[in-house]
Order: C-alpha cells, then structure tokens, then sequence
C-alpha cells in the first residue's frame, strides 16, 4: 500500500514534469495553450524551419501536453480567446526555440555521457526536478528513501508500463536540458566585463549634470503648415530603415459590425418569464432542484458570510425572514430573481483534518464509504486518526500532517466539505462524499461566531431572440450584396454604418479592437488579397460583421509604401525641425548666452539640476537620450549646436558636472554588469538563431 499510494501521488506530479520539461527545457518559464486540438486542415505542415518540416500532428502533441499543464497550474481557469492566442504564440517560439537550439548542439557534438547521466538521476545531489519531484513536504528537502524506493519499483517487474514510459521521457528531457546548459555555458562563459566597462557604467549612474536649456517644440508650428514630399519620406525613411523590419507578416482589416443585441420586445419577453419563475420559485420546495432546472448558472447553494453577496443582496439578505423573494433584478447581462433558503449563526474559520479515499481504488463509492465507517469506528475505539490518516489517506500532502487542513473560511473548500465543515462542532467525525473521492472529516476546532445565509439564485440571460437575430443578419447580409473592391467605404456612408479598423493583425491573432472572438475573421484576412470583402457574414459574439483586407505587410524588410502613413507624424517633426533648427541658428548669431538666444527665439530658459547619463529624462518633458548624450560629451559653458530631440529642438549650455567618488573597488559593479549581462544572454541568444534562421510560418491556415 505505502509504495503504490506514494506512486499514485507522485506520478501525477512526474507526468507534469515531463510535460513542462519537453517545453521548458528550452525556455524556462513558458506554459501554455488552447482548449481543444489546435488543427482543422488536412495539410501536413504547419511551417519550416532551415529546410526542416514542422508537421501539424507532431505540433499539435505539443499543444494538447501544454493543455494539460496548463490547466493544472490554472486550477480550471477558462481559456479565453485572448489566452488561446498567447499559448498558442509561446508554444510556437518554444518549438522553434527548441529545433534551433538542437541544431546547434549537435553541430557542436555536445553530449550527456552515461557517468553524467546516472550522477544526475541517481547520485548523491540529482537534478533539481528529481530533487522537487520527492520533496519532504516537511522539509522541502529530497526524501531520499522515498525516491530510493520509487527507483526500485520503476525497475522491478511490478512496474506499470505507463509510469515506465512517463519516467523515460522524463529522463530524457532532463538529459535535454543539461545539453542546453552545457551550450548556453559555452556561450555565456565568453562573455566577460572589464574594469573600464565597470567605470563607465558606475559614472553613467553617479556623474551629475546641471544645465540650462531652452527648447522649441514641435508642436508650435501647425501639422496644416507642413507640406511633406516624397524626398521628405524617403529621406526619413532611409535614416530609419532598421525600424522597419517586420518579424511576421501582418494585415490590416476594416469592417462594420451589425449588433444583434436584444430589443426591447425581448426584453420585456424574458422578463414575463422571469415573473413568472419567481411565483414558482417563492412556492418551490426543492429550491436546490429549482436552481438546477431553471437557472442557466449553476452555482452551488451554500452558506455565505457577509460581503460575499452582490452588494444589492447582500444589503436585504440579511435581515430578510427564510423565504424572501428579491426580484427580478438586472445584474450582468441577465434578469435573476433570489430566494433566501436558510439563515444561523456559525463560525468564521474551521480547523479540520481528513482522510481522503479513492473510491475506484476501493471499488466504488459505497465500499469507500464503508471503509471510512470501518476507520471512523477505529477511530472512535482509541486508534490515532494521524497514524491512520499516513496509512490510507491519498491526499499525501495533509497525510504527512497527520491529515491536518489548517485553518480555513467559508468557501475555501468545496461546498459538500464546507456544509460539513462549519455545520458541525468540534469533535464531530463526519464522513463526506465530494468529487475528489470519500472523506473521514474530523473538526479540530472552530473560530468566530457571524450570522450566515444561504441564498439560491436563477437567471436568464437577456439574449436577443431568433427574431431579433435574422432581422440584424439580414441587415448585414444586404449590405455584403451591396459590395464590391471599389466601394466598401461609400456603401458604408450611404447606410451610416461605422467603420472600424484592425491595424496589423497577426496570423494567430484571436482577437481585434472591438471584436474579442474574431478567428474567423482573422483566418479569413490570410486568405484574401488586398481589397478583397469577406465572401461571408461572420458571427461574432452578439455582431454579424462584413469585413475587408485593406493592407498586406510581408514578413521581412517593409517598403516604404507600407509604413507611409505610420511614419507620417515623424517625417513632419522631421521637417518641423529644420525650420526650429534654423530659426535657432539664427538666434545663436551673436549671442553669447542661453538667456540671448532664448529671448531671440521665443523661447524660455529652463535650469535643470542633478541629471544622469544613464536616466536621460528631463522633467516636465520626456526622455531626451539625443539632448542628454549631448550634453555629457560637452564643455561647461559653451553654448551649443541646436539639438533635434523627440519633442523639439533644444539648445543648452552646461553649468557643471558632479563627479562622484572615485571607484577603487570595480569589483562589485563588474559582478552586477555581469549578472545583467547573463540574465540577457539567453533570450538574445536565441533571438539571434531565430534572426538568422530561414522560418516559415504556416499557422494561420490551421487555426
């Protein structure tokens, strides 16, 4: 009993760690993924990487493990579009983290040698997972004989052929790993920071400067006085083409959404229904039953402390007799109506333990259920309920606590247990039936006395009717009729319909402004041409929307046309500032002060104290790094060259600079440069293999 109960405790936790090794033996940290598998194409590859084939079905393994992980380290946690989209993408950059990565190093020939291996796994210090993996909860240290243990059935006949492959590829994931950190070694330990590089950073921090500086923006002269040519564009954009390179390809949508949300008729519709429910409900003597049936929300009825209602029944639940109706109300989209069930007094926290049990392991429910009653008598009869709880309980954690939970209020656990929890008094031994198997609950103690209540709620979304619905679709489906290339904006104006735009959308995007489930919309955009309107009325949410694909940015270096009109507010600052740059030279003639030039230009004299090179913010302005490395590479009173920065065109003259204290230990600023230094290595490592990596990536025709 003890090595199979310490199994099935420690496999699920195993099976995890083969889980999150396979995707974070290459970047730590990332978890992830969607709810369901990610393909619906009959393709066969999703993308490429230098030549190599990245199969959907291979891909798609990943993301139903990564699902799974998720959900464990989540609790449940709904997977939104938002969310989807996220896992998704670090799902995807692990993946090509990861072939990357294995290319090089075994470019390098890097290995994990049989010694190495068997010290990592069962020598004196094994590898930090095994060591979490069988961790005293007591201690938090590796119980040694209880992996010892664990090693010795894994290698027995006994062992199930599951757990024999979930501990292989855990192996060889930790195998993996230690290649990776045997290349990143190699890499990183190049890296290396001299006492000049320690100096400089320790003045870009501690030098001071004190300056005067008059500045004019750019936004003194207007936007309408700017006429921008193409010389202006190209000029900037030839300056600035390093900005300009696209990592994936991007399209640009603009659609109108049609809002199906319920009319008045249905409104007043549900609510008849709602009346109605409530003289039923007032009535009902199987409240629980009632909620179960009519309710669209199935939330349990238990008891609840105050402030753990919405605030408006919070406010009469209280002080209501048993049996009060309250409603309809509207309240998050939906009409609800709610009935107070019960009302005491009971304590506000519970000390309790308990033996948990496995009813398939036991043979089903009943035969668990008489086995708790067999321990319960034991118990009764003088036996120690923390002997009894590390013999047969499956929840290890409190097993190893004598099947101590700790201290605990209202709603921490789930309902059944809770009832139980805070309805009896201390000594009670209970025996509850949750979805986590039959537990022995003992009441330790309990704290507090406060009034509860237990209140039972129903609702009905106020949603549009089918009616409502066809109307708006037909709406919007005579508008798509109405359409062709050419006249999607004035068709728009005709029927005074909004437009609305999504500005480089991503191919695995789940989301655009204004539209929080648009997939469909999405995968439609990367599958048209430029000009195309969709071929259909998409249903999104409570909108039926028509749409069109109005850019394409490729993947690579972006052409000028495609970012024109992105860069347009910089290329009339840049032209804004010739005409300030001028207008400042011409101030600069003759003056032999800051205060001169500033009177001259229009402008006022500002003094600034205490600023450092390696924080280049100006107060009151913004951060001016082209104004502040300036003024550190000049001598104190000199007026200077105008100075384009990003909210204007400055001048300046320096009052003095504050040396600090001479550095004569370099020892600690090279350990701190050092360690930021390693802390970037990794990603920058990797970016750079993606850089020079020759991808292609094909996901948005499978999502």
């Amino acid at each position: 009993m003890g090595i199979m109960g310490f199994l099935r405790e420690r496999m699920g936790k195993i099976l995890a760690g083969v889980i999150g090794l396979a995707l974070l033996a290459f970047i730590a940290g990332e978890v992830l993924k969607s709810g369901s598998s990610f393909f619906k194409d009959n393709a066969s590859e999703i993308g490429e990487v230098n030549g190599q084939s990245i199969g959907y079905a291979e891909f798609s393994k990943k993301l139903d493990a990564s699902t799974q992980q998720f959900r464990q380290q989540s609790g449940g946690q709904e997977l939104t579009p938002q969310i989807n989209s996220y896992l998704q993408e670090t799902t995807w950059n692990t993946y090509l983290s990861q072939l990357l990565l294995n290319k090089e190093i075994d470019k390098l020939g890097l290995t994990v040698g049989d010694a190495e291996m068997q010290s990592m796994i069962s020598g004196n210090n094994p590898d930090p997972q095994i060591a979490r993996q069988f961790a005293d909860p007591q201690t938090g240290q590796l119980d040694k004989a209880k992996y010892n243990q664990f090693l010795s059935y894994i290698q027995s006949p006994k062992a199930d052929t599951a757990q024999l492959r979930a501990w292989a590829d855990f192996v060889h994931q930790l195998v993996e790993s230690h290649r990776v950190q045997k290349y990143m070694s190699l890499v990183t330990n190049g890296l290396y920071v001299n006492s000049l590089d320690a100096k400089d950073d320790y003045l870009s921090k501690n030098k001071l400067v004190n300056f005067k500086y008059a500045t004019l923006d750019y936004a003194s002269i207007p936007d309408s006085k700017i006429k921008l040519t193409d010389d202006d564009y190209n000029s900037y954009y030839n300056d600035h083409k390093y900005q300009f390179k696209n990592q994936q390809e991007l399209r640009s949508i603009n659609y109108v959404a049609f809002n199906a949300a319920p009319s008045k008729d249905d409104s007043v519709a549900i609510k008849a229904q709602v009346d109605k429910l409530a003289g039923d409900f007032k009535t009902s003597t199987h409240d629980s039953l009632f909620v179960q049936i009519n309710s669209e929300t199935k939330t349990p009825i238990v008891f609840q402390k105050k402030g753990a209602l919405e605030p408006r029944l919070d406010s009469v639940m209280f002080s209501a007799e048993k049996g009060f109706i309250y409603g309809p109300y509207i309240a998050n989209g939906s009409y609800k109506i709610a009935k107070l069930i019960d009302s005491r007094v009971g304590p506000d926290s519970v000390n309790a333990r308990h033996i948990l049990l496995n009813p398939a392991a036991e043979g089903g429910v009943d035969k668990a259920i008489a086995k708790a009653d067999s321990l319960k008598k034991l118990i009764e009869g003088g036996k120690s309920f923390g002997e009894l709880a590390k013999m047969y309980s499956i929840d290890k954690a409190s097993a190893e606590k004598n099947g101590d939970l700790g201290t605990f209020g209202r709603g921490a656990m789930v309902p059944v247990f809770d009832d139980a929890a805070f309805a009896g008094k201390p000594g009670d031994i209970k025996i509850v039936t949750s979805q986590f198997g039959v537990h022995l609950l003992n009441i330790v103690n309990q704290k507090g006395s406060s009034k509860v209540v237990k209140v039972a709620v129903v609702d009905k979304p106020l949603q549009a009717s089918s009616k409502t619905q066809s109307a708006v679709y037909s709406k919007a489906q005579a508008f798509l009729v109405s359409l062709n290339k050419d006249n999607f904006d004035a068709q728009a104006k005709k029927q005074n319909l909004a437009e609305r735009n999504a500005e480089d959308v991503s191919g695995t995007a789940a989301a655009i402004p204004g539209l929080d489930a648009a997939r469909d919309v999405v995968k439609w955009a990367f599958k048209a041409e430029k000009g195309d309107v969709s071929d259909q009325v998409f249903t999104v949410g409570d909108k039926y929307v028509v749409a069109r694909l109005t850019a394409i940015k490729p993947k690579g270096l972006l052409p000028l046309d495609a970012v024109k009109k992105q860069i347009e507010p910089a290329v009339k600052n840049m032209v804004k500032a010739k005409e300030l740059t001028a207008k400042f030279n011409s101030a600069l003639s003759g003056s032999t002060s800051i205060d001169q030039v500033a009177q001259k230009a229009g402008s006022k004299v500002v003094p600034v104290q205490n600023i450092v090179f390696a924080n280049p913010v100006i107060p009151g302005a913004a951060a001016e790094y082209a104004l502040v490395g300036s003024i550190f590479g000049s001598q104190p009173n000199k007026l200077s060259k105008p100075v384009e920065g990003v909210q204007g065109v400055y001048v300046y003259t320096v009052d003095s600079f504050v040396n600090p204290a001479q550095l004569t230990n370099s020892v600690r600023e090279k350990q701190q440069l050092s360690q930021a230094l390693l802390q970037r290595s990794e990603g920058q490592i990797l970016d750079a293999l993606k850089d020079k990596a020759n991808v292609k990536d094909n996901r948005a025709k499978f999502l």
